[in-house]
């Protein structure tokens, strides 16, 4: 019973981040569509959209945009972008006084930190799952990838030889990984490894 509500939990929070992430987009148009409408105005100070409203509204559709992606992506580098902008938008609009623009550069620069030392390869990632018994030439002529092989080996090839260097026990959810890509055991039957998941870098 439990397991039944936690997936129904799960398509229902993705169901209502589309649907939020839709009516933010939605949003998003139609304020983009008036700005490019009262664009005559850009000229006179007294009148929306001035060169200050302009940047505001770009900086806040921006951070929409980031939203959408953060909401349907769900990676740390949608998140890390949402916040980028955020700061960003505060130190360059908000003069409000010297020691608020020095901690809204510290923190940008305390996210970049966090970006270069603490963000993983595999954070951001695409994941395709074949047979094993799937050329390792054609996998990496499909997917871009440069998955090291011999002659005409398969990808089971490939992760037993590997799993052997690096001493890997074997089992599903195994991983061993390469530059820029890893291989996982996604699942075995009757024993036998018949399911491989790429999983490839894509930062």
């Amino acid at each position: 019973m439990k397991k039944y509500a936690n997936a129904i939990l799960k398509n229902l929070t993705t169901a209502l981040e589309l649907v939020i992430a839709a009516l933010l987009a939605a949003g998003i148009i139609i304020m983009t569509a008036q700005l490019i409408l009262s664009f005559g105005n850009l000229t006179d100070l007294n009148t929306y959209p001035n060169y200050d409203d302009l940047l505001t509204t770009c900086f806040n559709l921006i951070i929409g945009v980031e939203m959408i992606r953060m909401l349907y992506l769900h990676t740390p580098m949608t998140v890390f972008e949402v916040l980028l902008f955020a700061i960003a938008r505060q130190v360059i609009i908000d003069h409000s006084s010297s020691i608020n623009t020095l901690l809204g550069v510290i923190a940008i620069a305390i996210l970049f930190a966090t970006r270069k030392f603490l963000f993983v390869a595999f954070d951001e990632s695409e994941r395709i799952i074949f047979r094993s018994n799937q050329k390792v030439r054609h996998v990496n002529r499909l997917i871009h990838a440069n998955i090291p092989y011999e002659d005409d080996e398969t990808l089971l090839e490939v992760l037993l030889k590997k799993m052997k260097q690096d001493e890997v026990e074997i089992g599903v959810g195994a991983c061993i990984y390469f530059q820029k890509f890893g291989l996982r055991i996604a699942k075995i039957t009757d024993g036998k490894i018949t399911r491989i998941e790429v999983i490839r870098s894509i930062q």
